[in-house]
């Protein structure tokens, strides 16, 4: 069975629905292909930098999600060696693009937020995409279902497995060696966690708490684990629970309470993932009226809080982009153009890709280039280097978190 779509995304994860949401506010339609039957909220929250409260701003969001989660104070950094404050920055401070915010955003009530503004009908649920093949003008987008939907415009937001950035020549994103547990506790009375950016490292640990509002912290531990330690990952969440408790340190008993107090199914683990930043050089961010975003297009290790962010960032730019080569000399309106006019369109539909992409890989580059080192940093063992760290380093790292936030990828308007 064949179907049509102006534009089809594949994905109903964060830069899949920030685009279609982007596009509908621009009066394009989408259709959101999501292989899972619900929308996906793995990962539970994360640090919402200035930089994704732009992207929101631009999409009509910001104000509802503001409501509810608490602003973060600062960013404070302590030793899980010795228990020692090493570092605290205030969040207060201006930037380029004006005053800094930050958030810890819950994913359920993003992903809620973004598919509840869209029409009813753009999110297909249970649609898994096989292939993609070239049909003229066109994409042929095979699902698993047999459905065989046509469209002008591909996007594939289908996460670091991505058909889409397989198809456009991307290879697999490569394995770092580390792993995270993110977890999500909460509490029914205030958990008296400061609401600020609680930041713990040593040993070749980096550890986290961040409160989203009253009542919900997350947190989160990344490592390099041994053989034995990924067995755990894998079978027995208990035991794992019990095991992280163990490796915390000397970090204050409120938030060992954080971890303590999280439900079995309230915390996940995962090997950490990037894409070599020097791929987005040479690489196909776009081909012809196909392109990629969010994890898809710039999988990186969550060391500076910026993947859900730059998803954000994508959708934006995406839809305006888009918008540009859709809507321009239509009057606004969305017409189906064969022959000679199809060509033009195709071609502005690829300028526009184009422009995404240039728009987009420098700043993937930098995003995913700067995760990777500060990671390094942060965990890195021994003396050396923890003393270089705790005396040194956390002012830089903690300044970078900032610097790479402070960034507007600008309205969705169409010049």
């Amino acid at each position: 069975m064949e179907a049509e779509a102006d534009v089809v995304i594949v994905g109903a994860g964060i830069s899949g629905l920030a685009t279609s949401l982007g596009l509908h506010r621009l009066g394009i339609r989408s259709l959101v292909l999501e292989s899972s039957d619900s929308l996906r909220t793995t990962g539970f929250a994360f640090t919402t930098w200035t930089n994704a409260w732009k992207a929101l701003d631009a999409l009509g969001l910001a104000d509802s999600l503001r409501q509810q989660h608490v602003t973060l104070d600062g960013n404070v950094t302590s030793s899980r060696i010795t228990g020692l404050q090493t570092f605290e920055m205030s969040f207060k401070a201006k930037g380029k693009h004006g005053d800094h915010e930050i958030r810890c955003v819950k994913r359920n009530l993003l992903l809620e937020g973004l598919a509840n503004e869209l029409p009813i009908g753009t999110i297909r649920f249970s649609s898994k995409v096989v292939s993609v093949d070239e049909s003229g003008y066109f994409k042929l987008v095979h699902l698993a279902d047999g459905v065989l939907p046509r469209t002008k415009v591909l996007v594939g937001c289908d996460g670091v497995n991505s058909v889409v950035a397989k198809w456009l020549g991307f290879k697999q994103p490569a394995f770092t060696g580390r792993s995270a547990i993110r977890g999500c506790a909460t509490f029914k009375s205030s958990h008296g966690v400061d609401p600020k950016l609680n930041l713990y490292f040593g040993n070749g640990i980096r550890s986290g708490a961040i409160p989203c509002d009253d009542t919900n912290v997350y947190w989160f531990i990344t490592w390099t684990p041994s053989s034995q330690e990924k067995e755990l990952e894998e079978e027995n969440p208990a035991q794992l629970k019990q095991y992280m408790l163990s490796k915390l340190g000397k970090i204050p008993d409120k938030v060992k309470a954080v971890v303590e107090n999280t439900e079995l199914d309230a915390f996940i683990s995962s090997p950490l993932r990037y894409r070599h930043p020097w791929e987005l050089l040479w690489g196909n961010i776009s081909k012809g009226n196909a392109c990629v975003a969010g994890d898809a297009l710039h999988p990186m290790t969550p060391d500076i809080g910026q993947g859900g962010c730059c998803a954000l960032e994508d959708g934006v730019v995406l839809a305006r982009c888009l918008g540009e080569a859709l809507l321009k000399n239509s009057g606004g309106e969305r017409k189906d153009k064969e022959g000679e006019e199809g060509k033009e369109e195709y071609e502005r539909i690829e300028m526009g890709l184009n422009k995404y992409a240039n728009e987009r890989r420098w700043r993937s580059f930098d995003l995913i280039s700067t995760s990777r080192v500060v990671g390094f940093l942060q965990e890195s063992n021994g003396k050396f280097m923890n003393f270089l760290r705790d005396k040194f380093l956390s002012p830089i790292l903690a300044g970078l978190l900032l610097k790479k936030s402070d960034f507007d990828c600008g309205k969705l308007r169409i010049s």
